[in-house]
């Protein structure tokens, strides 16, 4: 019986060292998962910085020193204000969509093959927007009204395009929460998709009116746009937060 008791108890020590054993072992393969995780999130945010240091360099080429003889430099370089209109306004979105971006996965713990498409998309349109930046400070230094009505149209197709892709990275994030920090309130994502639905609009209405009447009131828009999400680029749900503490 001495001897059963005995082997009884050793047993249980077994087992109670297996479990422990266990616990670590998952404790362990939570660590090495959430790792995973972090770094798959890493090297999402760093591709995503290249691809806007790249999209920025490229804009910036299309200023280039004008070409005239002694003594006209001044005049020139005045002369090209179409061209750093149209770099201001593209450096503004690209610099806003960068923030708003990093902004957007801080939020994110995990990724899926949506997820990654969407994100591409974000930056796939957004590479867009320096050779329509080119092509309107192009129609603008020329001035010829037909080609001014098609580079603004142009922009504003771009900017709507841009406009869907952060629209379809919101939806997604706000229809799986397994995706998101556990921070990261419920209707967080819910609401930026009204950022995303006026972005889509605003840009496609300036478009439409820059080719049917006015390049440069479809100018004037596509500048305060980027102003517009600098405001919010903490959200809807922050300025809705801020905006009640005020008003309270």
């Amino acid at each position: 019986m001495g001897d059963s008791a005995d082997a009884g108890e050793a047993d249980d020590a077994r087992s109670a060292d297996d479990a422990r054993g266990g616990g670590r072992s998952g404790d362990a393969a939570e660590r090495l998962v959430g790792a995973e995780l972090r770094s798959d999130m890493g090297r999402l945010l760093a591709f995503g910085d290249a691809v806007f240091a790249i999209i920025i360099t490229l804009l910036a080429l299309d200023l280039r020193p004008p070409e005239v003889p002694p003594g006209g430099l001044a005049r020139a370089l005045l002369d090209q204000w179409p061209a750093y209109l149209a770099y201001v306004t593209s450096y503004l979105l690209i610099a806003v969509s960068w923030y708003n971006h990093k902004d957007t996965f801080r939020r994110v713990v995990r990724g899926d093959p949506l997820l990654h498409v969407w994100n591409l998309a974000v930056l796939s349109t957004t590479a867009l927007l320096p050779f329509a930046t080119a092509v309107v400070s192009q129609a603008l230094r020329q001035g010829d009204r037909a080609d001014q009505r098609v580079s603004t149209a142009l922009f504003g197709l771009v900017g709507t395009l841009l406009g869907i892709a952060w629209l379809g990275l919101y939806h997604h994030l706000s229809r799986d929460r397994r995706l998101l920090h556990p921070g990261v309130p419920a209707r967080f994502f819910a609401l930026e998709r009204a950022r995303g639905v006026f972005g889509v609009v605003a840009f496609a209405v300036a478009g439409l009116v820059g080719f049917t009447a006015s390049p440069p009131v479809a100018l004037g828009i596509f500048l305060f746009l980027p102003l517009f999400y600098a405001l919010s680029s903490g959200g809807v749900y922050e300025l809705r937060r801020r905006l009640r503490r005020r008003a309270g």
